[in-house]
């Protein structure tokens, strides 16, 4: 299901006529269904516009969502980390805020596809005015996977989907983390996947709106490589101290995946 807000549900998925399989009725043209090899689940892609990386199934495994807990993801695309998580955490409710009413769009017929619709929502907003479409302190555990690059930074690709997806055009790092402080209760976390060479300016800005570091983790290629992604966890109104885990190795050589990559994520 697509909602506009919380008390809005747009019904936008076809009936189910019987005579045809339901993945049939969920895939638009030039879409695919990619296995996502965990519990069954499976997932609607567009090859021609953006799809889910290695670092939304990071983030998905490095979020702790307790038993019962309610869940939001920030800029949700196609609708990966909601879904992922619905497997990995025995979290009661998540939720997907996507500002792309076709990305949106993908990722309710995704939900459908798995047969989630009691347990995930995809909301169609701008992160920018999530304060408006939810309840402050609404939500246990925040979770995103933002645009990397700010908008100036390097080239900008041409399709605008694909754009949104990489660069700061519709929200910079300040407008998720100013989101993500607003909406997780206070002692909730916020979880977000970046990249290293804005760390800096990531921890200031997570402290100049009240969630606290508390758990870092950085992604190297290899292992002589350097870092090219950061997992960091934050908790609102948390105490200083923050615990720096392990390096997590992705490749032991070119084209094999690490033991941990293949114990713990099944690359």
């Amino acid at each position: 299901m697509i909602k506009t807000d919380q008390t809005d549900r747009v019904d936008q998925m076809p009936e189910i006529d019987g005579s045809r399989d339901l993945s049939e009725l969920l895939l638009h043209p030039g879409e695919r269904i990619d296995d996502l090899e965990l519990s069954g689940l499976r997932i609607i892609q567009d090859p021609a516009g953006f799809c889910f990386g290695m670092d939304a199934v990071l983030l998905s495994g490095f979020v702790q969502a307790p038993d019962g807990s309610t869940c939001l993801d920030l800029g949700c695309g196609g609708g990966i980390i909601p879904i992922l998580m619905s497997a990995k955490t025995g979290a009661a409710h998540l939720t997907g805020l996507e500002i792309q009413e076709e990305a949106a769009d993908m990722a309710a017929r995704s939900v459908r596809l798995n047969g989630l619709e009691d347990r995930i929502d995809i909301v169609c907003g701008d992160i920018r005015e999530a304060a408006g479409i939810f309840k402050a302190a609404s939500f246990d555990v925040v979770t995103s996977n933002p645009p990397y690059m700010t908008a100036d930074h390097g080239l900008v690709n041409p399709d605008s989907r694909t754009a949104i997806a990489r660069h700061e055009i519709c929200a910079a790092l300040d407008d998720v983390v100013r989101a993500a402080a607003h909406l997780v209760r206070t002692g909730g976390s916020f979880y977000m996947v970046h990249r290293p060479f804005r760390l800096a300016e990531i921890i200031c800005t997570l402290r100049d709106h009240g969630l606290e570091p508390k758990k870092m983790r950085l992604v190297y290629p290899f292992a002589d490589k350097e870092p090219n992604m950061v997992l960091i966890k934050a908790v609102r109104g948390g105490r200083p101290r923050m615990e720096v885990d392990k390096p997590l190795i992705v490749f032991d050589a070119p084209g094999v995946y690490s033991r941990e990559m293949v114990r713990d994520y099944g690359f």
